[in-house]
């Protein structure tokens, strides 16, 4: 039986895709930035533990998947983030819980932080979205990767904790098979285009006005993160009013797809607990 449905809706004249499925109180889930991700591949896994008790929206993000191949040169993050709250409005949405993985989970940060949010935010779990990317061979292959299998297996070696991914030739396939649908190389290359002679830009930072967040915050860290320092999870939560942070062993950077069990039963306690009203 499938777990979700896959959808379209016009956002501003733009077409989304997005996964959905179950009904009740709305999760919005925002994937990852990295080349051929997409929403199915980021919460395959995910959709249908929360599906049991909640309305599963995941979208295909501008750039990716199935959703509009567009580029903002001057406000990329921020044309995303404006595109999701126009996507909530345009499927219903008032007010959510949202859960966020690397980019998906910056994003939230970057907006909840900003002086004036438009993402309609309820509670939020970031997973792997903040702390400082580190520079090394595993950022390099996800910065840098050029449409080629090899190269997709280093992207996918960077993510995960368990060397069983980059082995698996079908999982690097199909990941690989996303990153070169018509437009999704060419829209997240371009994005890191700059003119010659410039400085690369900065990696995205960690520093945030986090005392804004007023709305329950669960911050989930990898434990076998290859692009994040061990303990910024806990670092973060700290400096935001009642949050709190989990480390999921054996995982790298996409926790929720390489322990889903682990994450779900996380992702269902902190939104039970929040529908109880309780602080998360």
């Amino acid at each position: 039986m499938t777990a979700f449905e896959r959808k379209s809706v016009l956002v501003d004249g733009l077409v989304t895709s997005y996964l959905e499925a179950g009904q009740g109180d709305p999760v919005v889930l925002l994937h990852g930035g990295e080349f051929g991700a997409g929403a199915e591949l980021g919460w395959e896994r995910n959709i249908a533990a929360l599906a049991a008790h909640h309305r599963v929206l995941a979208p295909d993000m501008l750039g990716f998947g199935d959703t509009a191949k567009v580029v903002d040169f001057n406000d990329g993050r921020g044309m995303r983030i404006r595109h999701i709250a126009r996507f909530c409005e345009e499927v219903g949405v008032d007010t959510a819980y949202f859960v966020g993985n690397s980019m998906g989970a910056v994003n939230l940060f970057v907006d909840i932080t900003s002086p004036s949010p438009v993402l309609p935010v309820r509670a939020m779990v970031v997973i792997c979205g903040g702390g400082e990317i580190q520079r090394n061979e595993f950022s390099a292959a996800l910065y840098d990767y050029d449409a080629t299998l090899p190269a997709m297996r280093k992207i996918v070696e960077a993510l995960f904790y368990s060397p069983s991914y980059p082995a698996d030739d079908a999982y690097v396939r199909r990941r690989y098979e996303a990153s070169i649908a018509p437009g999704a190389w060419e829209a997240l290359a371009a994005a890191r285009f700059r003119r010659p002679g410039l400085e690369a830009p900065p990696l995205p930072s960690s520093t945030r006005a986090y005392e804004r967040i007023a709305v329950p915050t669960l911050v989930v860290e990898g434990g076998g993160d290859k692009l994040l320092p061990a303990g910024w999870a806990a670092e973060i939560a700290g400096q935001i009013r009642g949050a709190r942070s989990a480390v999921v062993d054996a995982a790298g950077h996409c926790p929720q797809i390489e322990q889903p069990d682990v994450v779900n039963a996380l992702l269902l306690e902190f939104l039970a607990g929040n529908e109880e009203g309780h602080d998360g």
